[in-house]
């Protein structure tokens, strides 16, 4: 998938995606499991880091925006921050939903979602 045709947000029909892990950090996701909900923090490496303002969802009739108040990939620290949830862990890969990345994508992170109760 290219960044143009990627979901905007991980609700319009992004797909689900496998995270793949190097053996050296094996024991940081040894405590995820289905169900759990984490950010996934990516670096957006096909992004334009020269863009510092947009026009929000790629749509021209939107006001030019700052960067710094809108998702858009393009930016001039690429850091993307996804919110999903694990469907399936399999040794050094985890399943997530909806994850709104291409193909290729680094992760950088990956941290809990916390609420009240943690």
């Amino acid at each position: 998938m290219d960044p143009e045709s990627a979901p905007k947000q991980g609700l319009e029909g992004a797909p689900d995606a496998w995270l793949e892990f190097d053996p050296a950090v094996a024991d940081g996701i040894r405590d995820l499991v289905p169900g759990d909900v984490v950010f996934v923090l990516t670096w957006l490496h096909l992004a334009d880091r020269s863009v510092v303002a947009v026009h929000p969802r790629d749509d021209p009739r939107n006001p030019l925006t700052g960067v710094f108040s809108t998702r858009s990939a393009d930016r001039p620290n690429p850091v993307g921050l996804h919110r999903v949830e694990v469907l399936a862990v399999d040794g050094l890969r985890v399943r997530v939903a909806e994850l709104e990345a291409v193909d290729g994508t680094p992760v950088v992170d990956v941290k809990p979602v916390l609420d009240a109760t943690r």
